[in-house]
């Protein structure tokens, strides 16, 4: 599904509509100049570029800017670093080494240099320990509260309740419900799926 939104798989059917327009025939860069961006099951780092680097990567109409006019925006940088919890120190680090915890914030920088206000996470919270887990969603919440606004994936239930308002439950493509967290994880044909009850 996110590829579709995104542009990197085309649908074969239906329309893609995003704040009223249709959208499903523009690229992803397209999409993401729009307002929305993605992060992946695996993260997917520029692993031998710095933390800086890699925000660098996601401001790129900006970067590219820079490059023809001798100038980059070091702050902006490390503003967006910093919004994401890196503290100044790790914006040299590079990406290699971080752990998934950070692999993960650092998706987050990318996604929100693009200025994408609409995110699309792929089970955010997949290959983390309890304490990245209560990190990552502490983030979520916070962007939550400047506006941003998240389509999530996961299979991590009780770290996904919290941060929801409103859960889909889909099944090759058919919905199988749709409302609060509640009541989709008390759908007969849900619990059937995903849960394995009779």
């Amino acid at each position: 599904v996110f590829s579709q939104i995104m542009g990197e798989l085309r649908q074969t059917s239906g329309t893609i509509t995003f704040m009223g327009q249709e959208i499903s025939s523009l690229s992803t860069p397209d999409r993401i100049a729009r307002g929305i961006s993605r992060t992946y099951q695996v993260p997917r780092p520029f692993t031998d570029l710095s933390v800086r680097e890699n925000i660098r990567v996601g401001l790129m109409p900006d970067s590219l800017r820079a490059m023809i006019f001798g100038t980059v925006d070091h702050q902006r940088e490390a503003d967006i670093a910093q919004s994401v919890g890196f503290i100044l120190s790790d914006l040299d680090r590079p990406a290699s080494e971080l752990a998934m915890g950070d692999l993960r914030k650092l998706e987050f920088a990318r996604t929100l240099a693009t200025g994408a206000k609409v995110l699309l996470l792929d089970e955010v919270f997949a290959g983390l320990t309890t304490g990245e887990i209560a990190m990552i969603a502490d983030l979520i919440q916070d962007l939550r509260q400047r506006g941003f606004t998240f389509l999530m994936v996961s299979h991590d239930l009780p770290a996904m309740e919290p941060l929801i308002d409103r859960a889909i439950a889909i099944e090759r493509g058919t919905l199988l419900a749709n409302g609060s967290f509640k009541d989709v994880l008390a759908n007969a044909e849900v619990r059937a799926s995903y849960l394995g009850d009779a």
